[in-house]
């Protein structure tokens, strides 16, 4: 079989060159580093599929420091500290205090895995938003920002340079529920409830294209004693089973599946291949005034508000493929 086109996608949704090289997308990873932003990095980093320049961190999960330091030592156990750096955001939501999730992720916000880890790596100088800005203006048009906390350094970013959302790529953002039922109340997920604002500024901003990964797909994309099983042996296989495991044990109390829902890692998941998930085009907003229902992801099913649509947002998943590609990453050497 003959091929003149320039380039060829892998099944795993990879492109490869003339050559046979992989052209590795270029990403700025967002995160609020507590268990599954962990393992988000750890399938970016050992996907081998992106070009990561760099990672931003914000409050969520866990304090910015926190959060900064779960990253250095993530990037420290993927042996990829020297080239990857890490930058510090907000430390805080935009307008409102700091929420974070202790009870989830523990103290620690990765299950006490890396809690005899001595660091070394340090973040670097800078500031997240002005580092997403200038990524862009050195790479227009081929930087995807993949955001897994609150989107508090992006709203950040838009309101210092609007001109962003012409040089952004795309946005891929681990948040919202739009079907289903919320994981902080009856209605908000996390990472909207925690600035609803920032996620407001960011809908509205005008990037070419956003993209929803909600509750909805996360919820379904659940890591199972029978995925850490395949990873025995792994090099990586002890740290999932210790940093997932009162994680497994909490949502076992809640939901009745012993399990941990890869909020964060799909997101990055549909960064390397986009197949693995199944978009509708709507409008997306969030609300910011009710004491009832704030931080509700609010999605038009039926054009009802006569808006245009804004929001490329996630509804079926292969979750199959998804674990197919965790596991092959985390089993690579």
């Amino acid at each position: 079989m003959r091929f003149s086109s320039v380039s060829l996608f892998f099944l795993d949704g990879s492109l490869c060159g003339r050559k046979g090289t992989v052209m590795q997308k270029k990403v700025i990873l967002d995160v609020d580093t507590g268990i599954d932003d962990a393992l988000g990095i750890v399938l970016a980093v050992r996907s081998r599929q992106l070009d990561i320049l760099g990672i931003t961190t914000v409050s969520g999960n866990v304090s910015l420091a926190k959060a900064t330091e779960n990253t250095c030592k993530i990037l420290e156990l993927l042996d990829a500290a020297e080239r990857i750096p890490v930058i510090r955001g907000a430390d805080r939501p935009l307008f409102r205090p700091a929420v974070f999730e202790h009870r989830v992720h523990g103290e620690d916000g990765l299950g006490g895995a890396l809690s005899a880890m001595q660091l070394e790596k340090t973040a670097a100088d800078g500031f997240a938003p002005d580092f997403m800005i200038a990524s862009a203006v050195r790479f227009p048009g081929e930087v995807t920002l993949v955001m897994t906390g609150p989107l508090t350094n992006l709203a950040h970013a838009v309101r210092k340079d609007p001109g962003l959302v012409h040089r952004v790529k795309e946005v891929i953002f681990m948040g919202g529920a739009v079907q289903s039922f919320g994981n902080v109340t009856p209605t908000a997920e996390y990472n909207m409830y925690v600035d609803p604002e920032a996620a407001k500024i960011v809908m509205h901003a005008g990037f070419r294209s956003l993209t929803l990964v909600g509750l909805d797909v996360t919820r379904r994309a659940l890591l199972t004693e029978e995925h850490i099983g395949q990873l025995a042996g792994s090099p990586l296989g002890d740290y999932v089973r210790q940093s997932t495991a009162d994680y497994m044990k909490r949502y076992y109390e809640r939901y009745g599946v012993r399990a941990c829902a890869m909020h964060d890692p799909l997101a990055v998941g549909v960064a390397i291949n986009r197949d693995l998930v199944t978009t509708g085009y709507y409008y997306v907003d969030v609300e910011t005034r009710s004491d009832l229902c704030d931080g509700q992801t609010v999605c038009d099913f039926q054009n009802r508000l006569h808006k245009q649509p804004n929001v490329h947002v996630c509804l079926e998943v292969d979750t199959g493929a998804f674990f197919r590609l965790f596991i092959r990453a985390l089993r690579s050497i």
